[in-house]
C-alpha cells in the first residue's frame, strides 16, 4: 500500500510539474511574442531547473509538441468537430481562437518564419484540422448537399481557407464580436461548399 501511495505521489508530482512548465510557456508567449522562447526563463517561471524541463519533455520540439496538445485539450478543439454539423463546429471553434488568440498568433508567426523552431505543432494541429474537414465534406456528399461540381478534396480546400486561425484572425481584428465572426465563417463555409437548394 506504500508503494502504491508513493507511486501516486510522484505521478501527481509529475503531473504539477508537467502542468507548472506548459503555463510558464504560455505565460511567456503571451508577454513578450516578439522574443524567442528561452527554455532557460521558462524553466526560472516554472520554479523548476532547466534539465528537468528536457526531462519532462525531451527536447524544445518535444515542449511545443505538448503545448500544442494542452492547447487542444483545454481550448476543445478536440471537441469542436465532433458529433457536430459544419457551422456548429465552426462557432464551436470561435470562442476557442478568442480564448487564445494571442498564442495561436506567436505559433503561426513562428511556423511561417522556421516551422522547425515550434516542432512542427501547427502542422500537426492543421493535419488535425484538415481530417475534420474532410468528414464534413464527405458528409455532405453521402446527403447530396455538397455543391454541384464541387469534389470532397475541392471542399476541404475551399473550406480550409474560411474556417482557420487566420481568417478568424482577420476578421476579429475588424473589430467584429465572437458571434458575428463566427456567423461570417460559418456562412461562409456553408455557402461555399453546399448546395443551399437542398439544404433543410
Amino acid at each position: 500500500m506504500t508503494r502504491r501511495y508513493e507511486q501516486r505521489v510522484r505521478a501527481e508530482g509529475a503531473e504539477e510539474t508537467r502542468r507548472r512548465v506548459l503555463d510558464a510557456v504560455y505565460e511567456r508567449l503571451c508577454e513578450a511574442p516578439a522574443e524567442p522562447l528561452s527554455v532557460d526563463r521558462v524553466a526560472k517561471m516554472a520554479r523548476v531547473s532547466r534539465s528537468t524541463v528536457y526531462l519532462v519533455f525531451g527536447s524544445r520540439a518535444g515542449l511545443f509538441d505538448a503545448l500544442g496538445d494542452d492547447l487542444r485539450r483545454r481550448g476543445g478543439f478536440d471537441r469542436a468537430v465532433e458529433g457536430l454539423s459544419l457551422g456548429e463546429s465552426i462557432r464551436a471553434s470561435v470562442p476557442v481562437f478568442v480564448e487564445h488568440r494571442d498564442v495561436l498568433r506567436v505559433l503561426y508567426s513562428m511556423a511561417a518564419l522556421d516551422s522547425q523552431a515550434v516542432g512542427g505543432v501547427v502542422e500537426r494541429m492543421g493535419a488535425q484540422r484538415a481530417e475534420g474537414l474532410a468528414r464534413h465534406a464527405e458528409r455532405l456528399e453521402r446527403e447530396g448537399l455538397l455543391r454541384a461540381g464541387l469534389t470532397v478534396e475541392g471542399a476541404v480546400d475551399v473550406l480550409w481557407a474560411v474556417t482557420g486561425f487566420e481568417f478568424f484572425d482577420q476578421l476579429y481584428g475588424r473589430g467584429l464580436s465572437a458571434e458575428a465572426v463566427a456567423d461570417v465563417m460559418a456562412d461562409a463555409a456553408e455557402r461555399l461548399v453546399s448546395d443551399l437548394r437542398q439544404v433543410g
